[in-house]
């Protein structure tokens, strides 16, 4: 009996010793071949890398070097910021996984008056003071490659998370393709500068043109143009009144060869000199001042209208029209702030766009195109006849009749692969190309605004003078959203194609709605206690206002016992005042502590109790099997 236990014993701890040998063979096979395989679970595929950035970084032909500075001992009491780095950090080791070699990481901690936090100054990462004393934090990243090409991300901001990706691959790209973009301007707007009619001599540059002259190699295009040269990376299009049939149709190979466009139209464009003679106010009220781009924009998936305006009852800005009078709401000319905005690149990190009389956007039924709203207006925003503002002289009267119709947009990013408007061939009188294609040979990637307004600069900037020289200082993102696109469609198609990311940092959905119904509850009761605690205090007062001064012992016993009542009922009130307020705070805390429970808990409780399930009816199978052998059964 003995050595049969002892035999059972030995066999059993011979099972563990066996069992924990092959646990780890198991995990070191496992590590071997599964090693960088993962799977991404979260709901916006947060943690998958997309297609444009692994192509950029598999695609590299020369070495990069990354230089992350991160001050991980400093962000370690900010949970945001030190969370955000370790992201970056994980990021950044990832795509060198992906380089085969081409991509190298190093990671450094920059230590005050160090040799490392002079590199990090020379290569343009900035720290930024924590703390009380100011200390100094880190979290930027640079890259050099083997031509002394140098590109920088001076600090990476935890609130842009969103776009962490896209500003990483485009630094990356940067540094692989050091050449500025070439970008084709069409404007038949004064955008270079307005003729003095008494001098003859060109004024100054829009703003946002001669930025983009800084930033850009620009070639000036003209509307009589036949072709647009392989060597244009973006083309911009502005007001494109009235072109030739030989532009459009110059405009229409460019896209289906791939290039990408940047356009403005407008149903109603301010700076359009329609009648040829700006001293002659009634030409212009009547001239025709919009744009439409057909039929290029149909054939990209969009419909406009060039004679309708968008009006939004939300959105429009409180002007002044004339010297003088006090100002008004005019609900055609838009001020869009970071919520009207998509979370795009182009668009996510913008906090206020103006726009006036701008046109809307719609994608045309059975467009098999993408078409990606970029900005959008409220709600409470339609659509009036460009006569309506034309001959407007007050624009309160613009609200008469006014039927709002939703949201609708006002600029939108178009991809996909589509059919040349000349799939049937050229336009009369032009001669087609040998190599002419009726359809899109690589993807077509456009950004449509409705509106020329928002690029003239008393939309955007003020003009200040100091010392001598003219600053243009702006107070709305207008020239910004040009830059992004510019930025944005001047890379690769896989730079293009990145988009912005959810944000990492998740709520508990549950939580945050049974918090807002927790809220308006109590919210109630204490509007209700506030009420009578104001109504009591300033019945008290007129019976104390009431009384002579010095009269306190004259009083009557019934005015004294009031004045008591009162008294004691205010302080009743501001008792339950302060005991609401704890509920309301210990409710939503219960509730977010119920969910946190039931989101940790409950998937390990139930993968639990499916195992114990399982385990019970394999004992009872094989229970059954054993009784059925027993009995003899076949």
């Amino acid at each position: 009996m003995k050595s049969n236990m002892f035999k059972k014993s030995s066999l059993g701890s011979g099972g563990l010793v066996i069992v924990g040998v092959l646990f780890i063979a198991i995990m070191l096979l496992a590590n071997l071949l599964l090693r960088g395989a993962k799977f991404d679970l979260t709901a916006d595929k947060l943690y998958t890398i997309s297609d444009g950035t692994e192509h950029i970084v598999r695609s590299l032909k020369e070495p990069v070097n990354l230089y992350l500075f991160f001050s991980e001992k400093t962000a370690t009491p900010i949970a945001q910021v030190r969370n955000h780095g370790i992201r970056v950090r994980e990021l950044l080791e990832e795509l060198v996984a992906l380089s085969d070699g081409k991509l190298t990481l190093k990671v450094i901690d920059p230590q005050p008056f160090s040799e490392e936090e002079d590199r990090a100054q020379e290569l343009g990462v900035t720290s930024v003071p924590v703390g009380p004393s100011g200390e100094k934090l880190y979290l930027g990243l640079a890259a050099t490659n083997s031509t002394d090409g140098k590109e920088s991300i001076a600090f990476l901001d935890p609130q842009s998370e969103e776009q962490l990706e896209y500003d990483v691959a485009k630094l990356i790209h940067k540094l692989s393709n050091a050449k500025k973009p070439v970008v084709g301007w069409l404007s038949t707007l004064p955008m270079q500068g307005d003729v003095d009619m008494r001098t003859g001599r060109p004024g100054q540059p829009w703003v946002v043109y001669g930025q983009v002259e800084q930033l850009y190699t620009v070639h000036n295009l003209e509307p009589s143009l036949t072709t647009i040269g392989s060597d244009v990376d973006v083309l911009v299009i502005v007001h494109p009144k009235e072109l030739p049939p030989a532009a459009l149709y110059a405009i229409d190979q460019f896209a289906m060869r791939g290039g990408h466009i940047l356009a403005f139209v407008d149903p109603n464009a301010q700076a359009d000199q329609a009648s040829g003679d700006p001293n002659n106010p009634m030409a212009q009220f009547a001239a025709d001042k919009s744009s439409h781009l057909e039929p290029l924009l149909a054939s990209w998936g969009l419909e406009f209208k060039s004679d309708q305006v968008v009006a939004d009852l939300e959105r429009g800005l409180t002007v002044s029209m004339r010297e003088g009078e006090p100002p008004s709401q005019h609900i055609a000319i838009l001020g869009f702030d970071g919520g009207s905005m998509a979370k795009d690149v182009i668009t996510t990190r913008l906090d206020s766009i103006n726009m006036a009389t701008a046109g809307s956007l719609k994608p045309l039924a059975g467009t098999k195109l993408k078409v990606e709203p970029l900005i959008k207006t409220s709600k409470q925003a339609g659509l009036l006849p460009v006569q309506r503002i034309t001959m407007m002289s007050d624009p309160d009267s613009l609200r008469d009749g006014f039927k709002p119709l939703g949201e609708l947009t006002v600029a939108a990013r178009v991809s996909g692969n589509a059919v040349s408007a000349f799939a049937n061939g050229p336009p009369a009188g032009v001669t087609a190309a040998p190599d002419a294609l009726k359809a899109s040979a690589k993807p077509l990637n456009v950004v449509v605004i409705a509106d020329t307004d928002l690029l003239s600069d008393f939309m955007w900037v003020q003009q200040r003078s100091f010392f001598g020289q003219t600053i243009a200082q702006p107070f709305a993102n207008n020239g910004e959203l040009v830059w992004n696109a510019l930025d944005n469609l001047g890379g690769s198609d896989d730079l293009i194609s990145i988009r912005g990311r959810a944000a990492y940092s998740r709520p508990f959905d549950r939580v945050e709605a049974l918090r807002r119904n927790a809220d308006a509850q109590f919210r109630a009761k204490e509007q209700q206690l506030e009420t009578q605690l104001q109504q009591t205090e300033e019945q008290l007062n007129k019976l104390q206002s009431a009384q002579p001064k010095g009269s306190e012992a004259l009083l009557s016993p019934e005015a004294a016992q009031a004045i008591d009542h009162f008294q004691d009922e205010k302080l009743r009130i501001r008792k339950e005042l302060r005991s609401t307020k704890a509920q309301l705070e210990q409710d939503i805390k219960s509730l977010g502590l119920r969910m946190k429970l039931y989101n940790v808990l409950l998937v390990p409780l139930l993968v639990t109790a499916l195992g114990l399930l399982v385990a019970l009816w394999r004992k009872r199978r094989r229970h059954a099997i054993a009784m059925l052998r027993k009995s003899g059964a076949p």
